[in-house]
């Protein structure tokens, strides 16, 4: 977990890290490169006491996200780019912001449904970007399950599009 919360130049020092925790999961590119359910989960938990704790937001990156680097592997790198869902298939917990355009909002929390979207069909780019194309799908899903057309994505939303099958 870097240096815990509220100290985030880790090993790297400003740049990068000036604005992220770091967290490891301790996988390689060589032997076990496949990250087991326990460090999947450890990273999250680890993510979540820093958002509980340390004030930490919603993204989640790789170190070769702002790196020329393999770090961190492709199998947890794929991972993070799915949104970090929890290993046990679970739906993710509403992130507490709401998604809404204007402005385009940025984060992991905009990943994550956006993935989700595009698994129950819609065309739709997992790029975290929440703007206008994200607020049409929105708008297309919420008609869909019958909630209140605004285009934004909060509590209800989220916790439909993860319900639907």
């Amino acid at each position: 977990m870097g240096r815990g919360p509220h100290h985030l130049p880790a090993a790297n020092g400003p740049g990068l890290n000036s604005g992220h925790y770091a967290v490891l999961g301790l996988v390689g590119n060589a032997g076990l490169i496949q990250p087991t359910d326990g460090i999947l989960n450890g990273i999250l938990d680890a993510i979540d006491y820093l958002r509980e704790h340390g004030d930490a937001g919603w993204e989640i990156k790789g170190h070769r996200d702002g790196y020329p680097t393999d770090c961190p592997g492709d199998p947890l790198y794929a991972w993070i780019r799915k949104g970090a869902p929890r290993p046990d298939g679970g739906p993710p917990d509403w992130p507490g912001r709401l998604l809404r355009y204007p402005p385009i909002m940025r984060g992991n929390d905009v990943r994550i449904w956006q993935a989700q979207m595009k698994r129950l069909g819609y065309d739709i780019d997992v790029d975290g970007a929440y703007g206008p194309a994200s607020r049409k799908v929105c708008v297309r899903f919420q008609k869909h399950v019958h909630l209140d057309p605004d285009g934004i994505v909060g509590p209800l939303t989220w916790h439909a599009a993860f319900a639907a099958p």
